[in-house]
């Protein structure tokens, strides 16, 4: 990890290493934009975790634009909070930039209080929303306020400022044919699009003066049909490094655009190609970012000379101490982001994540010694499960966890089986590897019942035994051609040519996938194929593609209704790929020998199919509290086995758990 951690300099201030923390909405301020102890314990963690570099999301609440939650920067009334997160995170060596934000029409009238502005009076298929077209006399007083807010960023102990020049916001809606229709000196073609973020880099240079560093967040490319393309962004990166920014954060896509960004179906360092093309055309630093939390993937990217800085996000807020944790090379440590994107699905409230449940509590969730240790036995191997003796075992508790399978992980490695979910297997082992760290006694294929929990004579008992699959009351469903989604997941019975999947939830969505791409090739193959010249590229793709068939019913109003906002529409994409069928207001009332018999639009229908896979979810698995909870001292429960709901939930119960007993 020597290129990791090599010093970089940014204009006229050195970065002690090559790790960024990227720009992320923490919602963390008072809703005028006051910095309150709250964020400053959140960035402190990271700074103190090894962050060479920490994005501060900030912006001039003017006519055009508010952030309730962010950094404000229009008045010196908010020096002193900026002053006390800079210096705080100065204390560990961290350098600070404020990320200077401004959504144009992509921030929500109910936001504002008032009709978005945006280049042009464009419909927004983010918002669905029409922003009305800024007059010149409102550009020109934007352009004041960056430089306005850039100067109060310097004030405040800033080292550097960045224009956010990504995500489908402002500038982008300036620099793009789609967004800008203007006939004036902001509008037409590429160089008078780009005349409003020159501006403001040379009003901020003009402001901050020399040495102070400006960096411009771009996207390498918008993936909007018609709109600014890979090529198109490397001639705008090549005017705004002639302009004078120091550095170039390339991200990828507007948020509305139809590409997955960052969910766990795309792969690692997908997205790297697009900072190395634009590195070859300009004269500053570049960072990467998106999916390359992996510390190794990270210095390959280095090595190989497609950036120079590395952009972190999500795999800093699940585990703040990685940077340390690389520098002295401990990486079982790390506590892995597998991508589920829990952390954007919460983001109108505050920051989640699934498998860090500090994020945003950093201060409330320390880990304090008890008082006095006792003995506790964890029932059940899952996340929960492991979670709790985790946070027991850090707290000095005698922990022994039982698990009645002969492995750990419990229903996360039945979420990491179907394709595209595959990181949570990463968590698992995380967890693991935990219970190894911290000597914590693991029973496994030994079934924790009354007479065990009897004869270990605990002082508490954390019950995390989770669910079964629910039966539905479906006539037919004895039949032999019926099996469930977690025996067709674990390859322990076999999926005819064509299946119906009762239930079209997060497991019924992922078993489908995983029935829908037996019988493909992998895209490995697909490439090699179409470039050994095996055949054309299109039919090995759609080899990829063409697996058995699968009918999805979900008798609710939507397919995938309990899965995250983020990743929801990228599955449901997914199955579209794979030309899975999926019917919502359907609801299976009979199956057959031949195949399911369903109700739709007051209508009964049938459909065939080989096989008729049950995907209903699943019931608590309460016995054991039941059968222990007048017996032991001190009992709780964590995850499925209060009620079935997300893998967060229980990691997040576990945590309160661990440190309360």
């Amino acid at each position: 990890m020597n290129k990791l951690f090599q010093p970089i300099k940014i204009a006229d201030v050195e970065i002690k290493n090559r790790i960024a923390m990227s720009p992320m909405g923490t919602n963390l301020c008072e809703e005028n934009g006051t910095v309150t102890d709250r964020q400053i314990e959140y960035f402190e963690e990271r700074a103190k975790g090894g962050a060479g570099l920490i994005f501060v999301v900030s912006c001039y609440n003017d006519f055009g634009f508010k952030m309730p939650g962010g950094v404000a920067l229009e008045d010196d009334r908010f020096l002193p909070g900026i002053r006390r997160l800079t210096d705080t995170l100065h204390s560990y060596g961290a350098k600070v930039f404020a990320q200077l934000m401004h959504q144009g029409a992509s921030a929500h009238s109910l936001m504002l209080g008032h009709q978005a502005v945006s280049a042009s009076a464009v419909f927004s298929d983010f918002t669905h929303e029409m922003p009305r077209e800024m007059t010149i006399p409102e550009i020109k007083e934007t352009i004041e306020h960056f430089g306005e807010g850039a100067l109060r960023a310097k004030e405040g102990g800033f080292d550097g400022v960045e224009v956010i020049g990504q995500g489908g916001y402002l500038f982008n809606q300036f620099l793009s044919p789609l967004t800008n229709k203007r006939n004036d000196e902001y509008g037409g073609d590429l160089e008078r699009r780009m005349k409003f973020p020159i501006e403001v880099i040379h009003k901020i240079r003009g402001k901050v003066g020399p040495g102070f560093p400006i960096s411009y967040r771009t996207c390498g490319d918008s993936f909007m049909p018609g709109g600014n393309r890979q090529k198109d962004i490397q001639m705008i990166m090549q005017a705004m490094d002639k302009a004078g920014v120091d550095i170039i954060n390339v991200a990828a896509g507007w948020h509305q655009c139809r590409v997955p960004l960052i969910t766990m179906c795309v792969p690692r360092g997908a997205y790297v190609y697009l900072t190395r093309g634009i590195k070859k055309v300009v004269n500053v630093p570049v960072i990467a970012c998106h999916r390359i939390g992996n510390p190794i993937l990270a210095e390959q990217v280095l090595l190989d000379n497609s950036a120079d800085m590395i952009g972190m996000g999500r795999a800093l807020l699940v585990d703040p101490d990685l940077p340390n944790k690389v520098a002295q090379g401990r990486y079982d440590e790390i506590r892995p982001c597998v991508a589920c994107s829990n952390c954007f699905d919460g983001l109108r409230s505050h920051l989640t994540c699934a498998f860090n449940p500090a994020l945003t509590k950093e201060k409330a969730y320390q880990i304090i010694p008890a008082k006095k240790p006792k003995k506790v036995i964890v029932v059940g191997g899952g996340p929960g499960g492991m979670e709790a003796a985790r946070v027991l075992a850090l707290r000095g508790h005698r922990v022994t966890l039982f698990e009645k399978s002969r492995k750990l992980g419990g229903q996360v490695n039945l979420a990491a089986i179907p394709p595209e979910r595959e990181e949570f297997v990463n968590a698992v082992a995380y967890f693991s590897n935990e219970m190894k760290r911290l000597n914590i006694r693991v029973e496994l294929g030994k079934e924790a019942d009354i007479d065990v929990l009897k004869n270990e004579t605990p002082d508490a008992v954390v019950i995390a035994t989770g669910g079964t699959p629910i039966r539905p009351d479906i006539p037919g469903i004895d039949g032999k051609n019926v099996v469930y989604a977690s025996d067709v997941l674990e390859r322990r019975v076999e999926v005819g040519e064509s299946a119906v999947v009762v239930c079209g939830g997060a497991i019924g969505c992922e078993t489908a996938l995983f029935i829908a791409k037996q019988g493909t090739i992998t895209p490995e193959a697909a490439v090699f194929l179409a470039t050994r010249g095996a055949m054309d590229a299109e039919s090995a793709i759609r080899l990829t593609q063409q697996g058995k068939k699968v009918i999805v019913f979900e008798m609710l109003d939507k397919i995938g209704r309990d899965i995250g906002r983020t990743s929801r529409w990228t599955i449901i994409q997914s199955l579209r790929l794979h030309d899975v069928e999926m019917h919502s207001f359907a609801e299976v009332i009979r199956i057959t020998e031949s195949g399911v018999v369903y109700m739709q639009d007051g209508e009964e229908r049938k459909v065939g199919a080989d096989t008729v896979v049950i995907a209903a979810g699943t019931q608590p698995e309460t016995a054991l509290f039941e059968a222990a909870k007048d017996i032991v001292p001190e009992i709780y429960r964590v995850g499925d086995c209060i009620e079935p709901r997300m893998i967060m939930d229980a990691v997040h119960e576990a945590a309160e758990v661990g440190r309360k007993i």
